[in-house]
């Protein structure tokens, strides 16, 4: 095989991956495209393993999640990316096994942060159901 054969087959094989849209081996999901394996899923794309994911993009193994991109094995996470075993992350990115952080960049197991900053768990739930409120980010 030279240059230009694997390069024609490379482009055909790009194209005809491009062109798929359905689902394979999904339940009950709803206007989802290239999902696998995904249940009670909705307007997302390209899931794998999911279930009860809304909005979300290239996402594995996730669970009740909002709005999220590029996220592994989160729960109850929303408009979060790149992040890893993280639960109720709200607008995180690159954050790993943290919980209850919101806007958070690059954290690793944390709880209870906000910009980065730690905060005592009563305090934390008031500062982001303020967040909340003035962003109109729902889950």
């Amino acid at each position: 095989m030279d240059r230009t054969t694997f390069e024609r087959r490379l482009a055909e094989l790009t194209r005809a991956h491009d062109n798929v849209r359905d689902n394979i081996g999904c339940v009950q999901c709803t206007r989802c495209e290239r999902c696998v394996d995904c249940t009670f899923c909705s307007e997302s794309l390209s899931l794998r393993r999911c279930s009860y994911c809304k909005g979300c993009t290239d996402c594995v193994g996730c669970t009740s999640c909002t709005r999220c991109t590029d996220c592994t094995d989160c729960q109850h996470c929303v408009e979060t990316t790149r992040c890893q075993r993280g639960a109720y992350l709200i607008k995180c990115q690159g954050c790993s096994d943290c919980s209850y952080c919101f806007g958070c960049v690059g954290l690793s197991g944390k709880d209870f942060h906000v910009l980065n900053e730690p905060y005592g768990r009563t305090e934390y739930f008031a500062v982001i159901a303020k967040l909340q409120r003035e962003l109109g980010i729902r889950a």
